[in-house]
């Protein structure tokens, strides 16, 4: 690339996926990044390694999101949060429209994905071994333990909840339903083999660029939501092994493949009898992307440079071992902030 491309991180709150991307960014050293964020609290305002960054509008996002790209010539955004995700997604006809490309999964694989009921019902379809999975009205039809979640919006693991027994599951559900969520319940698969988190990259042409598998620690309150005598459940901040996971990277390509992934997707799941059984897929980039850069699979770089150029920069080898994390602080005086 002759000049460096200009790309926009739509979402930089902090210890998320927007830092993490940032970071992942500043390690390969060919982007002038840029950041936004509807709140002047957002910790990546203040984290240094942005060129600028600016406070959008939350009720006209996408324009306010289009105004900030034309102000900073901006070539490519990418969603850092969840919720900017499906906004951006769903709006990428007018970015492209402004020479503005969207860096992410395909529009109708992320709206298919970001459906908690809907993915598991289509992984099941394609012949995939997923957790018995059903809707608040089947409760009578649940194994227990169960985990229960929204279908929509629980990433990080936002509103999980391990519950014992069908009265803890109809307790939860009812709150859930109370605060306008759809939710799901999910067999619960025990971490004793071992629970990991994959990344797998696809290009636009649907080849797959790279796959790495971290296999989590629950060493540290910051990696558990909760942990009894029920099981555990673990938070949003993946740390852990990182290596060569063979059989489990193969099941999350083939998933990756036959949802016909045109970007990045991430994996979560747990083994049952030696099997990959995911609980979770996200159709974006992983909060885990930089703990991924530092092990060689630069992700973000990957994409963006076959993006910019149509060369795929195939990935070397992984560099092994633990790979950890902790949250960092910033003082900002009111009279800096956004």
């Amino acid at each position: 690339m002759n000049r460096k491309s200009r790309v926009l991180i739509a979402g930089i709150g902090g210890a998320s996926l927007g830092t993490e991307l940032l970071k992942s960014l500043l390690a390969a050293r060919r982007y002038m990044i840029y950041g936004c964020d509807i709140s002047e609290l957002a910790y990546g305002h203040y984290h240094g390694g942005f060129k600028e960054t600016f406070v959008v509008d939350p009720d006209s996002y996408i324009e306010s999101v289009l105004d900030v790209c034309r102000k900073a010539a901006i070539d490519f955004i990418i969603p850092g949060a969840e919720q900017p995700m499906i906004l951006l997604a769903e709006a990428a006809n007018k970015f492209t429209g402004e020479g503005i490309r969207f860096v992410g999964n395909s529009p109708e694989l992320i709206r298919r994905f970001s459906n908690k009921a809907l993915c598991f019902k289509t992984l099941s379809e394609l012949g995939f071994q997923v957790p018995l999975t059903k809707k608040a009205s089947e409760i009578d039809q649940m194994t227990f333990p169960c985990v229960v979640k929204p279908s929509t919006g629980s990433g990080g693991s936002s509103y999980v909840f391990l519950a014992a027994d069908k009265i803890e599951a109809a307790l939860y559900l009812e709150y859930l339903s109370k605060n306008g969520k759809t939710a799901i319940m999910q067999e619960y698969i025990p971490e004793s083999e071992g629970e990991f988190t994959v990344g797998v990259l696809s290009l636009p042409n649907g080849q797959i660029a790279c796959s790495i598998a971290l296999k989590r620690s629950f060493n540290t309150k910051l990696s558990l939501l909760s942990k009894g005598k029920t099981g555990l459940i673990s938070s949003g901040y993946s740390q852990g092994l990182i290596e060569d996971f063979p059989d489990v990277c193969s099941i999350a390509e083939k998933i990756a493949v036959a949802i016909l992934s045109e970007g990045p997707i991430n994996i979560q799941g747990r083994l049952k009898n030696g099997v990959l059984i995911p609980f979770e897929i996200n159709p974006r980039f992983s909060a885990s992307t930089y703990l991924r850069a530092l092990a060689g699979i630069n992700e973000v770089d990957i994409f963006l440079h076959y993006l910019s150029t149509g060369a795929f920069e195939k990935p070397g080898k992984i560099r092994e071992g633990f790979y950890l994390r902790s949250l960092a602080e910033v003082f900002v005086s009111r009279g800096k902030l956004k």
